[in-house]
């Protein structure tokens, strides 16, 4: 369950990408979530982002009536690069909302197409300069053995950033520096702006949106290492919400025939949280995924 930005506090969290970064829920049922999001959301004075507004009892809330609830669907985004099982598996999940009492509609978000580029732009940029502060000197891992100042910036990074973390901030670095920064962070900030009226159009129809949670089901840990731009395309569906603000939830709704899971997202406007929980559980308490994941055991 991710909330909407400024729901949860951030104070005490690493930061990545600061217009990004949110605290979320993990739970084996959305009433676990609902139970963990009701006790960690609200104003904190040691985070100027979290807004002053009132947090629900979102348990008490889920066992509301979603008939006549407006789920929105946009098609544009079932098409080419879904895998054929989490087609089946979410287009279901729709039929079994409609026998619920849910009013299915389609919604169009013309912009989610640019999602990934203006996310690895944004995020990369913002991962560039919050973790330019690990330089050895005042916090964190520091290289032994260094001659000089510079050498010692040259190894503490080497040493204490993995492979992936290393990619972002140079492509970060990259998009921010002298010549670029118009014609990469810049109109990807204007994107993101475009894919938020998109949202805000959608949710003037809808109560929330439904699509996949990833365009394939799980993927094994380390499978995609090697193929960066793989592993990032898998976020198609989910860091649209990121980029927009809005909060979001990731439900089971089947595995693959490798025994692999599958899920559907819900997404809603700002502050939704309780409408999205409820809509989850209603599926949830309609089919229960009781069969578990295939695990594989490491070589």
């Amino acid at each position: 369950m991710k909330p909407t930005y400024g729901r949860v506090s951030r104070y005490g969290l690493v930061a990545f990408g600061s217009s990004l970064d949110q605290v979320s829920v993990f739970g084996l049922t959305v009433k676990d979530a609902a139970l963990v999001l009701g006790a960690i959301a609200g104003r904190d004075p040691h985070d100027a982002t979290t807004a002053d507004v009132p947090v629900p009892d979102y348990a008490a809330e889920l066992n509301g009536d979603i008939r006549g609830a407006r789920i929105g669907v946009p098609r544009a985004l079932f098409g080419e690069g879904l895998d054929a099982e989490v087609r089946a598996g979410v287009e279901a999940a729709i039929e079994a909302y409609r026998e619920l009492g849910a009013e299915i509609v389609d919604v169009e978000l013309p912009h989610a197409k640019y999602c990934i580029a203006v996310y690895y732009i944004i995020a990369t940029a913002e991962a560039s300069s919050n973790l330019a502060r690990y330089d050895g000197v005042r916090y964190g891992h520091r290289a032994e053995e260094s001659d000089e100042l510079r050498q010692m910036y040259r190894r503490t990074r080497d040493e204490g950033f993995g492979t992936e973390v290393k990619r972002r901030i140079m492509l970060g670095t990259y998009v921010l520096s002298s010549g670029y920064y118009d014609a990469y962070y810049l109109k990807a900030q204007k994107v993101r702006t475009l894919i938020k009226q998109d949202f805000l159009s959608a949710f003037e129809r809808c109560d929330a949106i439904l699509t996949p949670t990833t365009p394939t089901p799980a993927f094994m840990l380390g499978e995609k290492t090697d193929d960066p731009l793989a592993m990032y395309l898998n976020d198609i569906y989910t860091c649209t919400a990121n980029l927009a603000g809005i909060p979001g939830i990731s439900v089971p709704c089947g595995l693959s025939s490798d025994g692999l899971p599958i899920g559907l997202q819900l997404v809603g406007a700002h502050w939704s949280e309780a409408t999205i929980l409820r809509l989850a559980h209603a599926y949830e308490q309609a089919h229960p995924l009781t069969a578990r994941p295939r695990i594989v055991a490491a070589a």
